[in-house]
Order: C-alpha cells, then structure tokens, then sequence
C-alpha cells in the first residue's frame, strides 16, 4: 500500500457553517456528520474534518490543486460573494492572481481565519 493523506482535522467556531462555506466555494458535496465532525469529502479521497474548538485557533492553510475550468467557477464563486482574494500567501498582493509554475493560484480565508488556496499547477511543475 503506498501512502496517502486520508483525512485532516480542521479547527473551526461553527464546523457546519464552516464546512458548508468550503463546501459551497469549491463546488463540492455538502459535508456529512462523523462523530464530532462535518466531513467534507474531496475527489481525491481525502476528508477535510471539522471539529468545534474553543479559544484561539491557529491559522492553518489548504490547498487545493484544480483544472483550469475547476479554477474558473471557484474564481467566479469567491467574486460573487465579494470575498477578499490574493495573489499570495502572505497577503501582500490584494485583488490579484498569480501565474506560478505557468498556471493560475489565488488565496482567499474562511470563516475561521485558515488560509486556502487553489492551483491549477503543483508547485515546481513549470516555469516561473
């Protein structure tokens, strides 16, 4: 068996808003209860699993590799809803994109703070 990431514990104050929120910008299916969590269930298998927590959460980040189409109606959802958006992790570039690796990225928060991300290319498969 070769290794792969099954599932991630997301920190969140409302798991289903949270998940929901997730769910609804990238297009995916609604999350499912499990136990304590809203699993929200990507096409790769992975789960993003969010758990209630008290208290400060620590920023965490998510990326998520998507095809070109995928990136437009994401793009397009996080316009329409007037999110905040940048072209980098460290928020300096705000309102744009960016065309690393010869593909597009652009990072946006959920409710919680966490920093995602969407990539039409993994990092070091291209140009500059």
């Amino acid at each position: 068996m070769s290794i792969q990431l099954n599932h991630t514990i997301v920190s969140s104050r409302d798991p289903q808003a949270s998940a929901t929120f997730v769910a609804q910008i990238l297009g995916c299916a609604a999350p499912v209860p499990f136990g304590p969590f809203q699993a929200l269930a990507l096409d790769n298998g992975v789960t993003l699993d969010f758990m209630h927590a008290d208290g400060r959460i620590t920023r965490q980040h998510y990326a998520f590799l998507v095809s070109e189409d995928e990136f437009e109606a994401i793009f397009g959802r996080i316009r329409e809803r007037g999110l905040p958006y940048w072209a980098d992790p460290g928020h300096a570039h705000p309102g744009k994109i960016n065309h690393g690796d010869g593909g597009r990225g652009v990072y946006w928060n959920d409710p919680d703070g966490h920093s995602l991300e969407i990539l039409t290319r993994p990092y070091g498969s291209g140009s500059q």
